[in-house]
């Protein structure tokens, strides 16, 4: 069974999913109730919850939860390379295909970038466009500047 709950964030209200096994989603929007600190949640998704917050105060750089993403081959693929960006630093989606086996398939990068259902915990707001340029994200663009400063301020 999934459960999901909200918590805020300088970026704005981030719900996270999980059943008892593995985080499904991370999404900004508040999609679930508030996170009360009086409530006890099940364990994986008290374990996000945790590492989410640590990570908005600047005090986390890797997360360490299991994940259980839905996608394609082709998408899971895309998102494991995303991990492998180091906080605090960008890639283009050439540079993501490039790593992936795949140079000509920017494109179809940004598409499973846009994809990600674990946004923050899978960091696709490391990814840029060919110039640097912030270009495409679920939450805005805002928001992904926001986590790229964050990140910046926190190396």
């Amino acid at each position: 069974m999934e459960r999901t709950c909200c918590l805020r964030t300088p970026a704005g209200p981030l719900s996270v999913t999980a059943t008892d096994e593995a985080v499904t989603a991370v999404r900004f929007g508040a999609f679930g109730p508030a996170a009360d600190p009086e409530e006890e949640l099940p364990p994986v998704l008290a374990q996000a919850v945790g590492q989410l917050r640590e990570y908005f105060a600047g005090e986390r750089r890797e997360f360490s939860l299991p994940l259980a993403p839905q996608g394609t081959p082709f998408q899971r693929k895309v998102w494991a390379a995303l991990c492998e960006i180091p906080y605090g630093e960008t890639r283009t989606y050439g540079q993501i295909a490039a790593r992936i086996g795949q140079p000509g398939a920017a494109r179809a990068v940004g598409m499973a970038n846009n994809r990600n259902p674990v946004g923050v915990v899978v960091p696709c707001h490391r990814v840029v466009g060919a110039s640097g340029a912030l270009v495409g994200y679920a939450a805005g663009l805002p928001v992904k500047e926001f986590l790229l400063r964050l990140e910046a301020g926190h190396k």
